[in-house]
């Protein structure tokens, strides 16, 4: 392994191998979570926007897509933490030969990915969403906005790979600035589109793809300045085999693992379908305001995976295991304290979505199984996060396939089906007990793993 002397790191770069861990943590994570926040607001801007002025069933149509959108993504983001963890490794290295050919490896595979789904998406959005269950009276609007958000997937690809090597190097702040103009201009767009040319569901898409394909240019120009090994130089595109097969031993694993979740998760919706469009507009409004929660729990999952990796790069065993605890005692507090705010505050923010009362009946009924619980999803994540630092990806992969998507598909298959169980709630139970059981197997294999590690490392390990 080549080893050249790095140019000047500059100030958004981490050095996460030394000093205290939960200060830099936190520094990782805080900008991280604001960048995930306003990510999420390109489709709650969609869900507001679309839920206040074109109707319940416009919304039950943007809201019944977010599933699908996940499994057929899921694959191609996982990539990008095979990239994520190779970079990072790299960086704590210092081998800026290595890092270069991942990065410029990186940004390739994510533009082939993005072409790839924009293509399945053209092709079959109206099948799968009738694969589905997607009701009748939703299922046009709901196969035109799915056909115009898949336009714009190469810029989604593009700028999760860019973003996922910025955090190699413990950068998360530019990423934050670039999504905060994108969410400004997503919110002005989706306005402008709907009130002023009453576009519905095809004016929100056309939004969003506008705007994260801003963010991606800018993430690409971001890149074009570094120095160093993070430095994109677009003549070095290239996809280097060693590197592609080490991304493809960590990512794929995490991808499917992303679409396993994604496709319980169409499972559950299609069964959430049956009970007709305000269970289905309540349930994905719930969703949404959710995924605000999960976001910033899974800031520490991304900084667990960072932090892993870049000590794995120094051999500093003592650090990866602090950096587990840190990141699990972060995820909790998190999780418990926003999970339970949310579900106090849930019938008024659900207002913001639908000015139905039912609507906003069928978002608390989620609310009060799935955001109350929800620091279990953290936990479960960040050991996932550290199992994948240390090299480990097609383990965690195994564990959730058994552990979560297994056993939700047989709860509904199963319970779900006996006629005193088939309500809603039985559905939204299997969320925290499927958490809960993964979490646990997973703790058990990172104990044992971490040993192996210890001993494999030897004498090289480092304090």
């Amino acid at each position: 392994m080549k080893t050249i002397t790095r140019k000047s790191t500059g100030h958004y770069q981490m050095d996460m191998t030394t000093g205290a861990i939960l200060p830099k943590m936190l520094a990782f994570s805080l900008p991280l979570m604001l960048s995930s926040i306003l990510q999420l607001m390109f489709n709650a801007a969609d869900i507001i926007v679309v839920g206040q002025f074109c109707g319940d069933a416009s919304l039950a149509a943007v809201s019944s897509n977010g599933s699908l959108v996940n499994l057929l993504t899921g694959l191609f983001m996982g990539l990008s933490v095979g990239s994520n963890v190779l970079a990072a490794r790299f960086f704590g290295s210092k081998s800026d030969e290595e890092l270069s050919q991942t990065v410029h490896t990186s940004i390739l595979i994510s533009i082939i990915a993005g072409v790839f789904l924009t293509f399945v998406g053209l092709i079959g959005a109206r099948q799968l969403l009738i694969w589905m269950q997607t009701p009748d009276n939703v299922l046009e609007l709901a196969s035109v906005y799915l056909r115009i958000y898949f336009v714009g997937m190469t810029s989604t690809t593009v700028y999760n790979f860019g973003a996922a090597l910025l955090r190699a190097i413990g950068d998360t702040k530019r990423p934050l600035y670039y999504l905060i103009i994108a969410g400004v201009l997503n919110v002005v767009l989706n306005l402008f589109f709907v009130i002023v040319f009453h576009m519905d569901v095809a004016g929100v898409a056309l939004a969003t793809i506008i705007s994260q394909t801003l963010s991606a240019l800018l993430v690409v120009r971001c890149l074009l300045r570094e120095s160093g090994g993070i430095r994109l130089d677009p003549k070095k595109l290239c996809i280097n085999k060693a590197k592609l097969i080490q991304i493809v031993r960590v990512g794929v694993p995490a991808g499917l693992q992303g679409t396993l979740f994604s496709l319980s998760n169409v499972v559950i919706q299609s069964s959430i379908n049956l009970f007709g469009d305000i269970v289905v507009a309540g349930n994905g409004a719930a969703a949404n305001l959710e995924g605000f929660v999960y976001v910033a729990m899974n800031a520490f999952y991304q900084a667990t995976l960072s932090f892993t990796s870049q000590n794995l790069g120094q051999h500093k065993y003592k650090r990866i295991i602090r950096t587990m605890l840190v990141g699990q005692a972060c995820v909790f507090v998190t999780g418990l304290v926003l999970g339970n705010l949310l579900y106090l505050a849930g019938d008024k923010l659900l207002w913001i979505y639908s000015d139905t009362q039912q609507v906003v009946e069928a978002g608390m009924l989620r609310l009060g199984f799935v955001a109350t619980t929800y620091f279990l999803c953290g936990m479960m994540d960040v050991m996932m996060g550290g199992l994948r630092g240390i090299g480990y990806s097609f383990l965690p992969m195994i564990v959730s396939l058994i552990g979560a998507c297994g056993l939700r598909l047989v709860w509904i298959a199963t319970i779900f089906q006996v006629p005193e169980f088939h309500i809603i709630e039985t559905i939204y139970i299997s969320y925290p007990i499927s958490w809960l059981v993964t979490f646990l197997v997973h703790l058990t294999c990172y104990i044992i793993l971490t040993r192996r590690l210890r001993k494999r490392l030897g004498d090289e390990i480092a304090d």
